[in-house]
């Protein structure tokens, strides 16, 4: 029997979590405290929120068994890796650089998806790769800048991607076999320690002036985009992921016009003509490797 096609719920709700991703570095911006404080109040004020929806929906997968602790615990200090260099980055670059860098995981998390599979991708595969790098490439090509001045911004923001990419890899394990919302709530509570002792190594400001942005940070960022990602790696093969994660650098572009001014340009549009064309490739195909 022919293995199902990609739900499309899942294909829905990576994409609204990765619009909502995309305002991260904005509400990062607008934050009174230092970045990676930043990141520990995205998880501290979400926590509790999701402890408690997890608890309610699922109170048995608050309890995992004994080989789902090392896959949540590594996830979790991934992603708090992951957001405290992210944010430092987001504050000593440009906003296109650490969208490009900080999502190194497109490339990733697909590669990995294929040698686990131990398969080369089919020509639609390859195709949709194709139209996606083309895609981002003129989504980023016109605004990212590579300088000297940038570099230490870069770094972070390369070093932030790659541990996404281990932290989506170690979270489609936990999900085989658990809910969403324990996954993610249980993952939070292993990365929210790590990052405010972070913060505080750093010396910054841990407590804000202002609350808006980092409470909109929680929200949109870690309750709606990270929840909408984590059961979407549940339902969708590692290339589709991969690739809505281009979905950022749009979004990203359009929050940049609005928010600051920053004129949007005839490649952008082809760009992201060119990304939707690619996760329409993959989501109307027959996916075996779930």
């Amino acid at each position: 029997m022919p293995p199902p096609r990609t739900p499309r719920s899942a294909i829905v709700a990576v994409i609204i979590a990765n619009i909502a991703l995309a305002f991260g570095p904005w509400f990062v911006r607008l934050a009174d405290t230092g970045p990676v404080a930043a990141g520990f109040w995205r998880i501290a004020l979400a926590l509790p929120v999701l402890l408690a929806a997890a608890a309610w929906t699922d109170r048995r997968g608050m309890l995992p068994t004994r080989t789902l602790w090392l896959p949540l615990l590594v996830g979790g200090l991934a992603f708090a890796v992951d957001l405290g260099s992210w944010h430092i980055g987001i504050r000593r670059t440009t906003l296109a650089n650490a969208t490009l860098f900080g999502n190194c995981a497109v490339l990733i998390f697909p590669l990995y998806g294929f040698i686990a599979m131990r398969r080369w991708p089919t020509r639609a595969q390859g195709l949709a790769l194709l139209l996606a790098a083309v895609g981002g490439m003129l989504l980023l090509g016109r605004s990212a800048e590579l300088s000297s001045r940038h570099l230490a911004g870069d770094l972070f923001c390369l070093l932030a991607g790659v541990l996404y990419a281990v932290y989506f890899i170690a979270m489609r394990g936990v999900r085989r076999t658990m809910a969403p919302l324990p996954a993610l709530a249980l993952s939070s509570v292993a990365g929210v320690v790590p990052l405010l002792l972070f913060a505080l190594a750093l010396g910054e400001t841990i407590l804000p002036e202002r609350w808006g942005p980092l409470f909109a940070l929680a929200l949109v960022s870690q309750i709606a985009g990270q929840g909408l990602m984590i059961y979407a790696l549940g339902h969708l093969s590692p290339l589709v992921v991969g690739l809505a994660l281009l979905v950022q650098p749009l979004v990203g572009a359009t929050i940049g016009w609005l928010a600051y001014g920053e004129r949007l340009g005839p490649m952008d549009a082809v760009g992201g003509v060119l990304v939707a064309a690619a996760l329409v490739i993959v989501s109307a195909r027959r996916t075996p490797d779930r």
